[in-house]
């Protein structure tokens, strides 16, 4: 299973915080990205040849060798790819100098993972990068940006609810989704009863299997999974 054309997007991640690095590389790879992380930047030039990331996502402070703002002098001269500065400096001489260097966006620490994403998609979409979002799973083809679903040669009319339920499992490919988190996702809102969750589960199970083999698995007491 995989995300189709967005599986082809890279993004570099050059952060000395191993927990920071950790989450902004999760976020990212759920977002349908391919990560690859770097505490350091003194081999950035080489990375960036090596990699060819579609952005590059950096702190100010890199420990050990250049810091962000050089790193990102050095890139952009060498470079055109979006660059996000990702960093605990709140001053506005930091953000001027992140700008001067090269950087397309300034997100200071601690920041929301939903917000670093925005801004992530945001930039992709200003940068003419953006891919379009398709997901594939065996015989499905789910196209977000179309709103169309089709298995095999015939497509699946589903309510806007069935619809964001699987893009929603989609953006988690393998993994097991709990209903809470479904209810958190979807309705954006974790007060709902639990069978309003199976109810719509099973109705686009319905109209999924009429086309083809089930495809959104129970794992019992735990949520759902979609996988061929």
């Amino acid at each position: 299973m995989h995300g189709g054309d967005r599986a082809m997007m890279r993004a570099l991640v050059f952060e000395d915080e191993p927990e920071v690095r950790e989450l902004v590389a999760e976020a990212l790879g759920h977002e349908g990205f391919d990560v690859r992380a770097e505490p350091g930047g003194s081999d950035a030039e080489q990375v960036v040849a090596t990699f060819r990331p579609d952005i590059v996502l950096l702190d100010i402070g890199l420990g050990e060798g250049p810091n962000g703002f050089e790193v990102a002098r050095r890139l952009r001269s060498a470079s055109d790819v979006p660059m996000v500065f990702v960093s605990g400096a709140h001053g506005i001489r930091e953000r001027l100098a992140g700008f001067a260097a090269g950087g397309d966006d300034y997100l200071t620490k601690p920041f929301a993972v939903e917000e670093l994403l925005a801004r992530v998609r945001a930039i992709m979409q200003r940068s003419g990068r953006a891919p379009r979002r398709v997901w594939r799973v065996g015989d499905m083809v789910v196209d977000e940006d179309a709103h169309t679903v089709a298995v095999g040669d015939s497509l699946v009319d589903l309510t806007s609810i069935e619809f964001a339920l699987l893009v929603t499992l989609c953006r988690n490919p393998g993994r097991v989704m709990a209903k809470i988190q479904l209810l958190n996702e979807v309705w954006g809102f974790d007060q709902y009863s639990l069978n309003l969750v199976e109810v719509h589960v099973s109705a686009l199970r319905r109209k999924l299997e009429a086309h083809g083999p089930r495809m959104i698995h129970t794992i019992r007491n735990v949520g759902y999974v979609l996988r061929p």
